[in-house]
């Protein structure tokens, strides 16, 4: 009986530390901003973490079990590339904004499936990605051309 109340004790020990491993994962430190996108029906303010980094933008919004309505993460390059993005261990739904240099929008991905492991791009150079929690882009009525305001794109007052 203690053999056996010895190993249920360690095996709990186990998944503590093995869970505590994959939280430390999900707790980088991302800088937050404020990002504006100015749209056809006006302007919206969105609490921002910036994915700079490449260990940022590679652990991105994953392990995350909730995201308030106005938050989003911005994978911002140091120039334009074909972006790649998937949904691994992502538990939220998204909607991804495919951003060019000038801040304009030009490819969205509404509703990304969880965990998924499909890649998902705009299929041309783009010089950033916004996350945003899945179903923002209808609520807000965002569309390709309308523009993301933010110093790192230098349209910024």
């Amino acid at each position: 009986m203690i053999w056996l109340r010895n190993t249920a004790l360690l095996a709990a020990v186990v998944v503590i530390v093995w869970a505590a491993g994959e939280g430390a994962q999900a707790q980088a430190a991302f800088d937050r901003t404020t990002l504006r996108i100015e749209t056809a029906d006006g302007r919206h303010d969105f609490d921002t973490e910036l994915a700079l980094t490449s260990a940022q933008q590679s652990q991105g919004l994953m392990f995350r079990r909730q995201m308030a309505a106005d938050a989003a993460m911005l994978f911002f390059h140091r120039r334009e590339t074909v972006a790649t993005m998937w949904m691994r261990n992502t538990f939220l739904p998204l909607d991804m904004l495919f951003v060019a240099t000038d801040g304009r929008i030009v490819h969205i991905v509404e509703r990304t499936v969880p965990q998924s492991l499909t890649t998902i791009s705009a299929g041309r150079p783009v010089r950033a990605v916004l996350e945003v929690n899945a179903g923002t882009v209808r609520r807000l009525a965002i569309r390709t051309g309308d523009r993301l305001i933010h110093p790192l794109f230098g349209n910024a007052d």
